[in-house]
């Protein structure tokens, strides 16, 4: 049976993709002078650290003090633009729900993003996360580890879990997650995706959900 689960957290178990899509496609603009192609945010944004994509934008790796301006720049956009929207500020349907059971059932969890600490501190406010999450344990884009599609937020997850691979069951939704993911040969991996029919990856995870309504039928795999 699962005895560890791990979740993603941007397009996991908050639908903002769109909101990172079109603040990504913006910031471009002032780095390189043109937004991103849908291809390019295919290949080098979804999924990636933002000093990945800074670098893949400028052509070059940035110092240190240029990626944490950049980026704290771009992330200050994205989340006004969160604030801007109410209606989708809310986790992904069934979610809560869930995390109630497995806070009841003591089974171990965590999130593991790619996102940087100031969104994390936002996701934690806005969305109450330290009634079901001990918010120490969560794994974030702290700049000194590789982003996904590299395994190392999974391993440290793990880590800090005291997880098996074998018995870890983690929730993502993007390609590069799901190959981090594997890569740190986590057995069971759960995609999250509206639009089960034409998700691209089916044949990379275990299963293909919408939402977490009925995810506590995987606690017994």
């Amino acid at each position: 049976m699962i005895k560890y689960i791990i979740f993603d957290f941007n397009g996991t178990l908050f639908q903002d993709s769109k909101l990172h899509e079109d603040a990504w496609r913006d910031y471009s603009k002032k780095l390189r002078g043109t937004p991103f192609t849908d291809e390019e945010m295919q290949k080098y944004m979804f999924g990636r650290s933002n000093e990945e994509i800074i670098t893949y934008a400028i052509g070059r790796k940035p110092t240190k003090d240029e990626c944490l301006k950049w980026a704290n720049e771009k992330e200050e956009y994205y989340r006004q633009m969160v604030l801007k929207k109410p209606e989708i500020k809310h986790l992904v349907k069934g979610a809560e729900e869930f995390f109630d059971y497995i806070c009841q059932k003591n089974i171990p969890h965590t999130i593991a993003t790619g996102s940087e600490i100031t969104n994390v501190e936002f996701f934690i406010e806005t969305f109450n996360l330290k009634k079901w999450f001990d918010t120490d344990k969560i794994v974030y884009d702290d700049y000194k580890i590789l982003g996904k599609p590299n395994p190392d937020i999974y391993l440290k997850a793990m880590s800090i879990l005291g997880a098996k691979p074998e018995e870890t069951l983690v929730f993502e939704d993007s390609y590069s997650g799901i190959t981090a993911a594997k890569k740190a040969k986590i057995k069971y991996i759960i995609a999250v995706n509206e639009d089960i029919e034409n998700f691209k990856y089916k044949n990379d995870v275990y299963d293909v959900i919408k939402d977490f309504t009925n995810a506590k039928k995987y606690l017994n795999l």
